[in-house]
């Protein structure tokens, strides 16, 4: 079952909780493109007032994820394919800036967590997990740009990639797709535990170009939730 989302933001300041609700809620589609939001109802269901609610929202907005429209309201966005080929330029310069140098620098330690990630990955797979798989995808994205020392990585690239996590998220259910995913996620770690920059580069850049290599299947199959040209 779905968390709600007052359960989803609970622990962080106000503002955090309403952005941290909505993002997750408008990427993993349970608000729908094209959908009206109601900030009163927003509140209501994050459990905070309508302030953090209406600063979410401006966030969103500079994600391309909400469209505030004058004397209309606010909407969730359709998927744009120019906004993900926006995010994908992003995020490969960041992580792949990143990953040359956890390459160069990782340890044991650090080592051990990204293969530990693997094995709980192989087990999401085995049961068929989705959801948990897409945590786990997103937590060795984390952990590859946190091991360059360079934390802001992540984070900026985390800022601008929300219309690629909806389609990640819409392509995730299939199971081969997740199989595909691991096997790339293995070939990462392996030149990062080899201290090979040049070879976890080229697989990082790899595997971060399947998403755009699926896009036109995952628009055939989900039409609902793309922009139409």
């Amino acid at each position: 079952m779905r968390s709600t989302f007052r359960e989803r933001s609970l622990g962080t300041s106000a503002r955090d909780q309403a952005y941290v609700a909505l993002r997750k809620a408008i990427v993993g589609a349970e608000l729908e493109p094209g959908r009206r939001l109601s900030e009163n109802q927003l509140a209501e269901l994050i459990g905070v007032s309508r302030t953090p609610v209406r600063d979410a929202l401006a966030r969103l907005r500079d994600e391309r994820l909400v469209a505030i429209v004058p004397q209309l309201g606010t909407f969730v966005t359709y998927i744009d394919e120019e906004a993900i080929a926006d995010a994908h330029f992003v995020r490969e310069a960041l992580e792949v800036s990143a990953i040359r140098i956890a390459a160069r620098d990782a340890g044991v330690d650090q080592l051990r967590d990204l293969h530990e990630n693997l094995e709980a990955q192989e087990r999401a797979v085995a049961d068929d997990d989705a959801a948990s798989f897409a945590r786990l995808d997103d937590d060795l994205h984390r952990q590859l740009c946190d091991l360059s020392g360079r934390e802001v990585a992540w984070r900026l690239s985390e800022r601008t990639r929300g219309q690629l996590d909806r389609v990640r998220l819409l392509s995730l259910p299939e199971a081969g797709y997740r199989g595909q995913m691991l096997a790339e996620h293995r070939a990462v770690v392996g030149a990062v535990a080899g201290h090979d920059a040049v070879a976890a580069e080229r697989e990082l850049r790899s595997h971060q170009r399947m998403v755009l290599s699926s896009l036109p299947a995952i628009r055939d199959a989900h039409p609902e939730y793309f922009q139409e040209d």
